[in-house]
């Protein structure tokens, strides 16, 4: 499998200092610079405008933690550094910096520009290896303030995949290299008996491959959704990464929704030794107006906690993009049930650094077919990355799982009766 080549623009290390903004010297030390009031929105041809806060220093020794970040595939990299009529130059990134906190009063923008630098891209020059584009001090609108950022690029080849179809019509999943695609796996969705807790930790892959009928009742499904099963195989048949939805999905009483305090579950699962193992667990749940989820890496054969990985909201509208980035700001990295935060945490930032992985999300009632980034150096073999994979068909599957009870699924997510179904 060949990479696609991908480049991520960092800006971080963000700080500003201005003699006429700081206040005396025992004002400021009742005030933690982060607490300062500054923000900076970042632009970047089309992409969506990105926010970091700016600490207001004394000396050059503060920076913010914040670092947001563009990511670039050779079209938007071709697109970026096109000539047009109006302009010859080179892309730019611009950062505007604003006081006052974000957000909008009586419909203005509540902050106030206080200036703005303009840092020029050599995005060509960047493809294929790291370099910086700014990393100093530089002027930023009158009363001698200053800006320090940093600006820089990185390659991030990522291996793409792509549904041929929804995940619960059983469809091929293809690799995409530019314009090429070719299948590289298939998956098959089915149901699992409720009473068959096989999958939920070691099982038999060869049992997982019995067939079962099942006979439900015609408004099982109006209660709760359980049972779903994905399995990945490779092109020669053999199962590969599987997604086994463990815990159901249950309204809450006189909701009508799944909520937080009683999510559905799912186990991704990996093959090992003849067997299935255990590798991550995917809750999620209906919020008002989004799909609430998250996902703990599991801990393997020497013990220790689990580790949250990801945790965000998607729109149930438009859907959006699951994602597992260790240098996103959203990257939680904690580890809800005790031992040793630290050791783990540094453990899981040397293993899942950077970008991991991201998949897209249909939102209700249209047609999904996900498609799969995954971090090269988190994929050794053809199970690793069949396990992201089955992550995403199960994070795409979970819209349906958290649709309103009120409303009906479409016929291959409701068991039918007397029919036989495949695990």
């Amino acid at each position: 499998m060949d990479p696609c080549p991908f480049l991520r623009i960092l800006v971080g290390n963000l700080a500003l200092k201005s003699p006429a903004l700081i206040p005396s010297k025992s004002a400021f030390s009742l005030v933690h610079p982060s607490s300062s009031p500054f923000f900076c929105k970042i632009k970047l041809g089309n992409f969506p405008s990105q926010f970091a806060t700016v600490p207001l220093v004394p000396q050059e020794t503060h920076t913010s933690d914040d670092v947001v970040s563009f990511t670039l595939t050779r079209k938007d990299i071709e697109k970026l550094g096109e000539k047009s009529l109006f302009s010859t130059k080179e892309p730019r990134l611009q950062i505007l910096v604003y006081t006052g906190r974000r957000g909008r009063s009586c419909g203005f923008s509540a902050g106030k520009l206080l200036g703005r630098v303009t840092v020029g891209l050599d995005l060509k020059g960047a493809v294929g290896r790291a370099c910086v584009f700014h990393n100093g001090w530089v002027s930023v609108g009158g009363e001698s303030s200053q800006l320090y950022l940093s600006v820089r690029a990185e390659p991030d080849p990522r291996f793409v995949f792509q549904f041929g179809g929804e995940p619960e019509c059983s469809p091929q999943v293809f690799q995409i290299q530019g314009n090429l695609r070719q299948p590289v796996f298939t998956c098959k969705f089915s149901f699992r008996n409720s009473g068959d807790r096989s999958l939920r930790s070691r099982s038999s892959i060869s049992e997982a491959s019995t067939s079962r009928s099942w006979f439900s009742s015609k408004d099982e499904d109006s209660k709760e959704r359980k049972g779903w099963s994905i399995t990945i195989h490779d092109l020669s048949g053999c199962p590969v990464a599987a997604a086994s939805m463990t815990n159901p999905f249950v309204p809450s009483p006189g909701s009508g929704r799944v909520k937080r305090s009683n999510p559905g579950a799912w186990l991704i699962l990996r093959p090992e030794d003849g067997t299935w193992k255990p590798w991550g667990r995917l809750e999620a749940w209906r919020e008002p107006d989004g799909l609430g989820h998250r996902f703990e890496l599991l801990p393997d054969a020497t013990g220790g906690p689990a580790v949250l990985l990801a945790s965000s909201t998607l729109s149930t509208k438009k859907g959006g993009k699951f994602t597992i980035d260790s240098s996103s700001r959203n990257f939680p990295a904690t580890t809800p049930r005790g031992a040793c935060e630290s050791g783990t945490r540094s453990w899981v930032e040397s293993v899942y650094r950077g970008f991991v992985m991201s998949s897209t999300v249909g939102g209700e009632g249209r047609c999904s077919t996900p498609e799969v980034e995954v971090g090269v150096k988190h994929v050794t073999c053809t199970e690793d990355a069949a396990a992201f994979v089955a992550l995403a068909a199960a994070m795409d599957l979970s819209m349906d799982a958290c649709k309103l009870f009120s409303q009906k699924l479409r016929k291959e997510l409701r068991r039918q009766q007397s029919e036989e179904f495949v695990v």
